[in-house]
């Protein structure tokens, strides 16, 4: 089957009142995708090169060269703002495959109506960094397509959990579903004989005839064994939310960014001001400074493969996701030296922004921590 939701986790069926729960399964009973090349994985965007394991949040649907429609619980470890990429491609994990490729996410947003308790309005916008052209969009939606309805057989895509060890999540894979109850806003589907599971979640689920399907809904929620039940937010519910996203202008070039070996010396006001891929962020009372996520204050040098070409201070830094460019020598400011209390034991001791990259591991070591707490399946309340 398909997984279903890799930052929250599923939801049993329950009586009207009660609530779903959110879980992080692939799709069980399902097939290889080869050919759904629109479905795409959400990952935490990777800041190391050189050997760093994606990490799958969940699934999505292409449904505009520039944007990805995925569930808004997709977002609840890192928010919003957090870093972000989107996978294209058949095979994620254990490592990428031949043909995949990385796109840095720019700007991600929730549904306003969204409900974290009941999955309402679970849906989520994501703005790339550049256009994919060689995909086809999932069709939306249209005035002279029927709405989904009760007995539609429908196909989930997802890169989630299998319940199968020999088929491990970040594969993607399609299966069968079909649907057997529908609100304004939401339908659910049994097996048939497929069903969701963890990393699922935000995942295409669509309908029609072949070769003319449409995008009919996004996998949000199921029952925790991912065997009976997933939920479903209705995509042609959802046109308030979309129109203005995706006609919205691309926001212009930032005209002069600052040089990527002058950013200890240079604050920043806002993104504008930061080479492509970096972020203006502010610490304390500390000046801005133009940040990779996950790491200090730095300056970028030549290009790189691993640590050892970058000195004992250095790192290689994946500055984009993807090119010949990507990696570069990452290099913390200089320390800065307090000026030390009576009593200290370690006059000038260096502190600050610049103690050393070292402050990667312990940062993503917490978020990983985070992410797992999050993923593992809530059991319903009874």
């Amino acid at each position: 089957m398909l997984g279903c939701l890799p930052a929250c986790g599923p939801a049993a069926r329950e009586p009207p009142g009660q609530v779903f729960h959110t879980r992080s399964p692939g799709l069980v009973q399902g097939t290889d995708a080869p050919g759904d090349g629109a479905a795409v994985a959400l990952v935490a965007r990777r800041t190391r090169c050189g050997g760093e394991a994606p990490v799958l949040l969940c699934s999505g649907a292409l449904i505009a060269p520039d944007v990805v429609l995925t569930a808004a619980h997709c977002l609840a470890v890192f928010g919003e703002a957090g870093p972000y990429e989107v996978f294209l491609g058949p095979t994620l994990l254990p490592e990428p495959g031949p043909g995949g490729r990385f796109v840095r996410v720019t700007r991600a947003v929730a549904h306003p109506g969204y409900v974290p308790a009941t999955h309402a309005w679970d849906a989520a916008l994501l703005r790339l960094a550049v256009p994919v052209t060689d995909v086809p969009p999932f069709r939306l939606p249209g005035g002279s397509d029927a709405p989904v309805a009760p007995g539609d057989p429908v196909r989930a895509v997802g890169y989630g959990d299998t319940k199968d060890a020999s088929r491990p999540s970040g594969q993607r894979r399609q299966g069968g579903l079909q649907v057997t109850g529908v609100t304004a806003s939401a339908f659910q589907a049994g097996p048939a004989p497929a069903m969701t599971c963890v990393g699922d979640s935000g995942g295409p689920v669509l309908g029609g005839p072949p070769g003319n399907e449409l995008l009919l809904g996004l996998t949000v929620s199921g029952d925790v064994a991912c065997r009976t039940e997933a939920v479903q937010v209705r995509v042609d519910a959802l046109g308030d939310f979309l129109r203005p996203f995706l006609e919205e202008a691309p926001p212009p070039a930032p005209a002069s960014p600052f040089p990527l070996d002058a950013l200890c010396q240079e604050a920043c006001a806002s993104d504008a001001d930061c080479p492509s891929g970096l972020l203006c962020v502010s610490a304390g009372d500390a000046p801005a400074r133009c940040l990779l996520p996950a790491l200090q204050a730095g300056t970028y040098g030549g290009t790189c493969s691993e640590d050892a070409a970058c000195g004992d201070r250095g790192v290689c830094a994946r500055l984009e996701v993807d090119g010949d460019d990507a990696c570069r020598c990452f290099t913390p400011c200089e320390a800065t030296v307090d000026p030390g209390t009576p009593g200290d034991g370690n006059p000038g001791e260096a502190s600050g922004c610049a103690s050393g990259p070292g402050g990667l591991g312990v940062t993503l070591a917490v978020l990983l921590g985070l992410l797992w707490c999050v993923k593992a399946p809530t059991k319903p309340q009874v």
